[in-house]
């Protein structure tokens, strides 16, 4: 067999291990295509989500179901104003021998799981949230003098409703930039609608079966991070994000205008890294403008922090990422 026809067969598992987990994901969620497609991206990018979206859309449902549809272990936090961070890390407790002696083990909480459901994430307090941090960004957790390395890979899926705004506590910003992605969730169609009631009142639904397992998502993300980027690409990414920079000449006068703090390194790393995936999708072995475009909104939207007039107007984040793509790349 040839490197290109060697090529092309990884190209084609690529894509298939993708649409098989897709489709697995597909037995408990209607619609919500692009939704599902970006969670894959980020899970086999090795970021994390944050997932937005009114009551009752299935958020909570969503990352049980990736979590059937994979062969990795799975916690659930549901997030209260009660909860320590003791409560999600771990902490040590004195346990007895057999010949009766006294001594410290760790005993691990449930961050300790390749997938990692933080089930409304902005209920529990900045304390416990701030446990989360190393988790996410280093991919281990010190407690006292010890550091205790993730499963991998590691997944946190976070979700939190946009408009219930009583007993919430609105994630700092360095915790926000930690994610790779923002999705957010809309409401169904009537024709997804009547299906959910299909599924949901009628027979046992479909069973879900895991379709991936540790090592083959390690290996899909080795593979993606091979796709070729040219120089113009890697000065056109980084133009988008210089672009949500209000202090940057690169800014348009909305950017300007309404944003206080754009984005940074790690929105650059999520732009180039999901862009790569979605080029292997489409079977091509380099980035193209497109691939950065499709995921900006993703990958930007909740980096883009607004200032004063901003809020006062309501300015959405996407409206402004519109007008840096169609000022940096013509789109």
């Amino acid at each position: 067999m040839s490197p290109d026809d060697r090529t092309e067969r990884y190209f084609e598992q690529f894509r298939s291990d993708f649409d098989t987990l897709r489709r697995e994901i597909g037995k408990a969620i209607v619609g919500q295509e692009d939704v599902v497609e970006h969670l894959l991206v980020a899970l086999i990018g090795g970021g994390h989500v944050l997932l937005e979206g009114l009551p009752g859309m299935g958020k909570t449902l969503l990352g049980r179901t990736l979590a059937e549809a994979v062969d990795l272990s799975f916690q659930r936090i549901q997030c209260t104003p009660d909860l320590m961070p003791a409560d999600v890390i771990g902490t040590y407790v004195v346990m007895e021998t057999p010949q009766g002696r006294r001594t410290f083990e760790f005993q691990k909480g449930p961050l300790f799981a390749n997938i990692v459901l933080a089930d409304q994430v902005n209920r529990t307090t900045p304390k416990t949230q701030s446990a989360l941090l190393e988790a996410m960004d280093e991919e281990s957790i010190t407690v006292s003098t010890e550091t205790f390395s993730l499963p991998q890979p590691y997944f946190v899926l976070a979700t939190q409703n946009p408009l219930e705004m009583e007993g919430t506590y609105p994630l700092p910003e360095a915790q926000i930039d930690r994610f790779f992605f923002k999705l957010l969730v809309p409401a169904p169609s009537n024709q997804q609608m009547e299906e959910i009631l299909d599924r949901t009142t009628g027979a046992t639904p479909e069973k879900i079966r895991p379709a991936l397992d540790a090592d083959r998502i390690i290996e899909l993300r080795q593979f993606a991070r091979g796709v070729s980027m040219s120089a113009g690409i890697r000065r056109l990414a980084v133009g988008m994000v210089a672009a949500t920079q209000p202090e940057n000449e690169q800014a348009p006068e909305t950017v300007r205008r309404y944003v206080r703090y754009g984005s940074g390194p790690r929105g650059a790393r999520a732009l180039v890294v999901a862009a790569k995936i979605r080029a292997v999708l489409d079977g091509r072995d380099e980035l193209s403008s497109a691939d950065l475009c499709d995921v900006a909104h993703a990958a930007l939207r909740h980096r883009l922090i607004m200032n004063f007039e901003g809020q006062a107007e309501n300015v959405s984040p996407d409206d402004l990422i519109d007008g840096i793509l169609e000022s940096i790349a013509g789109r």
